[in-house]
């Protein structure tokens, strides 16, 4: 008896119920993400091609399809091209998973989703990571050994504290003093202007293990991040490192890290995820040692793009829709229950 082909719908409810949560342990907010993809792209194939979702297959796809879908999201629904790109991520992201699973069936949307290029994003503002990127590029590091546990503490410091890369190759043991609750650091920064920070516990604690490690902490002279051949990091030495994990983020999770980063983008993050959680702009200026609060708005303009984005899912959830697009003349949602 053969094996029951599993249909394009099947695959796809796998995927979001089982494969990303379970398997690639992404975030419920990544996920929300990919599944807005796919109702967006039901609605397309059935209000622009009348193909309702119970009749969608692998064969429905091609390059030309998926083209037109992209020019729709731009023309009709007002999309930009970072927006159209990450939608491209999704639908090529899982057409790797079915391509893998049921190859006979899925190979050729996979070839079709490889032809679309993404569009070049023009950039504005400062390069970032979000939440999600920040704590999977935590993780990348392999903390079971000596690079890989001066790499993990190298990161979490930078963005507990904001620091440019040449105040963390001349940070010492001296420069920290830890409490129960907090580590307060003099940060050395330009112009030879000493900085007094706090960072918080977690981070505190990551970095007093390390130097305990290290056994450093009685050599107040010592630096507290050292190359495998100088004992003091150089600032190249950490854009190699950024550079490392970076790549193999963007391997492994192609929906995120889309843009160029380099250590300052860790920078860019604090002040940005600062001023998000409600610090105050003069506060956030002090801890990274701006000398004009001029500096410290550039990342306000950052933060705009976030509020809108938290006021269009505000709208979303709580104001009426006309939905009558999305129902079938039989009077059931074109939207599967999984996708919802």
């Amino acid at each position: 008896m053969k094996n029951k082909k599993i249909s394009f719908m099947d695959h796809l409810e796998y995927y979001f119920n089982i494969y990303l949560p379970t398997v690639k342990g992404l975030s419920k907010s990544t996920i929300v993400s990919y599944k807005a993809t796919f109702r967006i792209l039901m609605e397309f194939l059935y209000t622009v091609k009348g193909i309702p979702s119970d009749k969608v297959e692998f064969s429905t796809f091609d390059d030309k399809l998926i083209m037109e879908f992209l020019s729709w999201l731009e023309t009709e629904r007002s999309c930009s091209v970072s927006a159209r790109n990450q939608r491209l991520s999704a639908i090529a992201a899982f057409s790797i998973y079915a391509q893998n699973r049921d190859f006979g069936s899925a190979v050729t949307f996979r070839n079709c989703a490889l032809k679309v290029p993404k569009k070049k994003v023009p950039r504005k503002g400062r390069s970032s990571f979000t939440r999600d990127e920040v704590k999977t590029l935590f993780q990348l590091p392999d903390s079971s050994n000596e690079i890989g546990l001066r790499d993990k503490t190298l990161l979490c410091f930078m963005y507990a504290s904001g620091t440019r890369a040449q105040e963390v190759c001349d940070l010492t043991v001296g420069d920290i003093q830890f409490y129960p609750d907090r580590a307060g650091i003099n940060i050395h920064g330009k112009g030879q202007k000493v900085r007094r920070i706090g960072i918080p516990c977690d981070a505190s604690n990551m970095l007093k293990k390390y130097i305990e490690h290290r056994r450093i902490i009685n050599d107040t002279g010592r630096h507290v991040f050292s190359s495998q051949t100088h004992e003091k990091m150089s600032v190249a030495c950490i854009e190699e490192i950024y550079s490392k994990y970076i790549d193999k983020a963007k391997l492994e999770y192609p929906e995120m890290f889309r843009y160029s980063y380099t250590p300052h983008s860790m920078r860019h993050t604090t002040a940005t995820h600062m001023l998000e959680a409600g610090v105050p702009l003069i506060v956030v200026k002090n801890f990274l040692g701006h000398v004009s609060l001029q500096t410290t708005q550039i990342y306000t303009e950052i933060t705009q793009d976030t509020m809108n984005k938290q006021l269009k899912s505000w709208n979303d959830k709580w104001f009426l829709k006309d939905n009558s697009h999305f129902e079938n003349t039989n009077g059931k949602s074109n939207i599967p229950e999984f996708l919802r």
